[in-house]
């Protein structure tokens, strides 16, 4: 008999899948998986990543809710107005916030979340620690999972030209300028480096084409807890660029680079790993690249220690430990 209490998880109407909704798939599936109670609720549209992530975890549309207060009701940060099923059935609401720029977004004009009866969860430590700043409580912190059967570093990257990988997706811009600065660079600093665009890309093809490239240029801010540079790195990428603060959650700057003043960084059993360099800052990014590409030319032991370190953070973020991280906290719920 089952006695944990039923989870009813809300999904945005989103017809793309974005990461965010990947994550909340691949938690229904870890809790279904492990025994538990568990239905997807969309709204208006069944997203197709259902069928991919959690195709054996039932749909209930949102208008045929019937929630009760024994349940627990969980919905993502930026949709507040989902929240009103689970409050009038004075359920258990929680919000599991997978980024901090969201956080406050649709909250009705005089509302705070310390108004409303809701718990949270953080995607990250970073997410967990600005929760803390907006309500005086810091959560539990879920973080999501790569695929490590398809991400994963090759026997050996290709010679010739450094090849940098980058997603247009985010920042499109800045990603520009710092190509543009890079070229212009060349003569000066003799390093000819080859960007490689990553756009409508399935996750294979994506995984196949990190495994052909050096390093991974991370133009996205801001960030709960990003998969692409954890991705980047599984696949041997030394990755070069912003952590749009929830990165900070895994990435960690390799020296000269200072971590920031907040938040403060948590304990982690690997070392420098990374170039992080200000959101938005082109000319650090370009430098950051620079000195990423004599690394791996040099192809020396500073190259092998961060390529270890890129591995053991890679490896702590698996579909595995995702799993237990969400028995974990659902065992904390009852």
């Amino acid at each position: 008999m089952n006695t944990h209490p039923r989870t009813s998880i809300f999904l945005p109407p989103l017809n793309k899948t974005a990461g965010g909704l990947a994550v909340l798939l691949r938690l229904a599936a870890c809790l279904d998986r492990a025994g538990h109670s568990v239905f997807l609720a969309p709204r208006e549209v069944v997203p197709d990543a259902v069928r991919e992530y959690a195709p054996d975890v039932p749909l209930v549309p949102f208008e045929d809710l019937r929630l009760t207060p024994s349940d627990i009701w969980l919905v993502p940060e930026g949709w507040p107005n989902a929240l009103a099923p689970g409050l009038t059935a004075k359920a258990r609401c929680v919000v599991y916030c997978q980024n901090w720029a969201y956080l406050f977004n649709g909250l009705p004009q005089g509302v705070t979340w310390r108004d409303l009866p809701v718990s949270f969860l953080a995607v990250s430590d970073p997410v967990a620690r600005f929760i803390e700043l907006a309500t005086g409580t810091i959560p539990p912190v879920l973080r999501p999972g790569i695929d490590l059967d398809l991400f994963a570093a090759p026997a050996a990257k290709p010679e010739g030209p450094v090849r940098v990988a980058f997603m247009p997706r985010k920042n499109k811009a800045l990603a520009d300028q710092i190509r543009t600065l890079s070229a212009a660079r060349t003569p000066m600093t003799g390093l000819d480096l080859q960007f490689v665009e990553i756009r409508d890309m399935t996750q294979a093809q994506v995984a196949q084409t990190l495994a052909t490239c050096h390093i991974f240029l991370a133009c996205g801010f801001p960030e709960g807890c990003p998969l692409p540079p954890l991705e980047a790195m599984a696949c041997g990428c030394l990755v070069v660029g912003y952590a749009g603060l929830g990165g900070l959650d895994y990435l960690r700057p390799i020296p000269p680079s200072t971590a920031p003043a907040w938040p403060p960084l948590r304990p982690t059993p690997w070392g420098p790993n990374a170039f992080v360099t200000p959101d938005a800052d082109v000319a650090q990014t370009v430098l950051a690249l620079e000195a990423a590409a004599r690394l791996i030319l040099e192809n020396g032991p500073a190259l092998a220690e961060v390529s270890r370190n890129m591995g053991e953070c890679a490896r702590s973020y698996s579909l595995e430990a995702q799993a237990e991280a969400a028995r974990a906290v659902w065992g904390e719920m009852g």
